[in-house]
């Protein structure tokens, strides 16, 4: 393990406890993954995150190969997926938040009863149809709910986000948590207005110079 590769892998283990420290995930059930020359790093299957370690970080190529002896996440195959498909992206996070995943059983999108709808990429955060967990057919579903954007939910299962770097990722999965949340306050409180797609489009295009966006993350 070389310097970079040691640094690479630190920072997937900071990332999956953040996911914790966040509120976002408990236990074994997120996963994070992180791009690299030739593949990817991925958390391990079934660790829980204060156990995780540098050497437990598991080395993928995008072909699936990973070393003999380690396990990666049971969810590595969209993870692999998204990378190939999506150059743009660096890094993905997979959590089970409350209120995503309370959205995620219902089947429902978040449409933009928030401005801030935008940093996903565009007026709704999509949720992808059921599928079991680890699938190859949850993998296109996930791929088809992202077109487009950066985050999506998976019925009956959770969320998903993806950013140029972990960094960012990992803030988009907390500000769709944030979204969900109050999305579903404002439901019990009365009916949510939905913004228009062209407000939507205006903002998306502000985002781009704005916080993380700026500086290319």
């Amino acid at each position: 393990m070389d310097g970079d590769d040691r640094v690479a892998r630190e920072s997937v283990v900071a990332a999956a406890r953040a996911l914790d420290a966040a509120g976002l995930n408990r236990g074994t059930s997120g996963n994070v993954s992180l791009r690299v020359p030739g593949g990817l790093l991925v958390t391990p299957s079934g660790v829980p995150t204060e156990r995780l370690s540098p050497e437990g970080i598991v080395r993928m190529g995008l072909d699936g190969s990973y070393p003999a002896g380690q396990k990666p996440s049971s969810e590595w195959r969209f993870h692999r997926d998204i990378l190939a498909a999506r150059p743009e992206f660096g890094a993905v996070v997979h959590a089970h938040p409350v209120h995503c995943t309370a959205f995620a059983m219902c089947g429902r999108e978040i449409p933009a009863v928030h401005y801030m709808i935008a940093a996903f990429g565009g007026p709704s955060v999509r949720c992808a149809p059921y599928a079991p967990y680890g699938t190859e057919a949850l993998s296109r579903l996930a791929l088809a709910a992202l077109a487009d954007r950066s985050a999506c939910l998976l019925a009956n299962h959770g969320m998903i986000a993806a950013g140029a770097s972990l960094e960012k990722a990992l803030w988009l999965a907390v500000e769709l948590e944030t979204l969900c949340r109050q999305y579903a306050v404002a439901l019990q409180v009365g009916t949510p207005r939905v913004l228009p797609d062209a407000e939507i489009r205006a903002t998306v295009e502000r985002f781009r110079g704005y916080g993380l966006n700026a500086s290319g993350t």
